[in-house]
C-alpha cells in the first residue's frame, strides 16, 4: 500500500540540504546510487528486513524518538529550521528491489520532536 497517492517524485534531504534519497512512485524510497532502501507502508518506513524505522508525516521522515531525519520541498508543520537545499546528483539506474520481509508491528509514534536526529541519511536505512 503506498502512503503517497498517485505518481509523486519527492527528494529526501537531510539536516545539511543534501539530497539523500528520492521516490517515483509513492511507495519505495531509492538513494542516488540506484539502491532500494525502504518503503511506505500506511504512514510508516520500513527497511526491506521489515524493521520499523521511522514515520513519514507533513514532509519530515522522522526516527522512531520523533526527530526528523529528512525533509522534502513541501515539508511543514513542526520540525526544526530546513536549510539550504544543495542540487540533486544524477540518478543512477535503478536495482532490483528485494522480496519484502514481514513488517515489524508498528511503534508507538513518539512526541514529534524540533530537533535533528543524529543518525545520517544511510544509517537511517540501515
Amino acid at each position: 500500500m503506498t502512503l503517497l497517492k498517485g505518481e509523486r517524485k519527492i527528494t529526501f534531504y537531510n539536516r545539511n540540504g543534501e539530497p539523500i534519497a528520492y521516490t517515483e512512485d509513492g511507495e519505495t524510497i531509492y538513494l542516488f546510487t540506484g539502491e532500494p532502501v525502504a518503503y511506505f507502508h500506511d504512514d510508516a518506513a520500513y527497511g526491506f528486513n521489515g524493521n520499523h524505522l521511522g514515520w513519514f508525516e507533513d514532509g519530515w521522515i522522522r526516527d522512531l524518538h520523533g526527530q526528523c531525519v529528512f525533509y522534502t520541498e513541501d515539508a511543514s508543520g513542526s520540525g526544526p529550521v530546513k536549510p539550504v537545499k544543495h542540487v540533486k546528483p544524477v540518478k543512477s539506474v535503478k536495482h532490483v528491489k528485494p522480496v519484502k520481509s514481514v513488517r515489524q508491528v508498528k511503534f508507538v509514534k513518539s512526541v514529534k520532536s524540533l530537533s535533528w536526529s543524529n543518525l545520517s541519511g544511510r544509517q537511517f536505512f540501515k
